[in-house]
């Protein structure tokens, strides 16, 4: 499979501070790519040398087989964490320009906006001033003024933050329609959610270091299996079972690993009856109990 990006010993330091440390990635061209870690990880840093904002110290990096994303900006899109619009511009007004910036002529990017904003629910407000949008409207309008151009490779940083359960689903639409129109699509998170549902490919870094990457079953596979429940009840009698390991309970449902050589019968066994137990099962784990395990901190239990 061809890359989009390749990354091949990456270091980045400010000053002291390491924030990338030795890092080589392949992203493969039209997948998801999800970037992950918490707060302060790298991913930011990681994201700004792609876009050849920051220069690596060490290593090369090759974007859409070019050294340097200068030399192929009209075909990228970026979406920056510290995000912002220029409050008295209307909104088609502002995503054309967006267009215009990246080489498109001035009808066409307009014809572009207008449809993107009908498009994506924002039909109502092409005529209104971009200070008369909600946080999550205004997170839309400049996500689409990242696509007016119709990018090969699209980088989100921090897509879904802020945004409330409406605005996460459509965020989530947007994504999966680049995939299916051949993009690729980089977006870094520290919410595991968001990435388990769309994500291809996983790349977990923490404190500068790659930490894993890889397929999305295939990081989860490599975490063993565990119990799911879905239950009624108090919760705190999963935490004092004979053999379990820990647990990571979100008060309805919750995943139980297991010690060594404990048989996930038992457990079942000791539940029935001090439980209403509406689901048992063993599957591989969630995304969140491998990024708890990958960066050494613990469950939120």
């Amino acid at each position: 499979m061809e890359n989009a990006i390749e990354l091949s010993g990456v270091t980045k330091r400010f000053g002291k501070f390491c924030a990338v440390d030795q890092l080589s990635l392949q992203i493969p061209k039209g997948s998801i790519y999800g970037f992950l870690g918490p707060n302060g990880a790298g991913k930011t840093t990681t994201i700004r040398m792609i876009m050849s904002i920051f220069h690596p110290d060490e290593g090369r990096i090759k974007v859409l087989g070019y050294d340097d994303a200068a030399s192929v900006k009209d075909r990228l899109g970026y979406l920056p964490e510290e995000k912002g619009l220029y409050k008295k511009m209307k909104t088609l007004d502002i995503i054309a320009y967006f267009g215009q910036l990246k080489g498109l002529p001035r009808k066409e990017s307009r014809l572009k906006a207008k449809e993107l904003l009908e498009r994506y629910g924002l039909g109502d407000w092409v005529y209104k001033k971009t200070e008369t949008l909600s946080k999550g409207m205004g997170q839309k309008v400049q996500v689409l003024g990242t696509l007016v151009h119709e990018p090969e490779l699209v980088i989100l940083d921090e897509p879904f933050s802020g945004l409330d359960p409406v605005n996460v689903e459509l965020m989530r639409q947007i994504i999966l329609d680049m995939k299916r129109d051949g993009k690729t699509v980089i977006f870094s998170t520290h919410v595991m959610e968001q990435a388990e549902q769309i994500c291809d490919f996983i790349f977990l870094i923490n404190k500068g270091k790659k930490v894993l990457d890889g397929t999305l079953s295939e990081v989860r596979k490599s975490a063993g299996k565990g119990i799911h429940i879905d239950y009624d009840g108090d919760g705190n009698l999963l935490h004092t079972l004979p053999g379990v390991q820990r647990v990571n309970d979100a008060g309805k449902t919750a995943e139980i690993f297991l010690e060594e050589g404990t048989n996930p019968q038992e457990i079942l066994a000791q539940l029935v009856g001090k439980l209403e137990i509406r689901r048992f099962d063993l599957s591989e784990p969630s995304l969140h109990e491998v990024f708890i395990r990958a960066v050494g901190g613990e469950s939120h239990e």
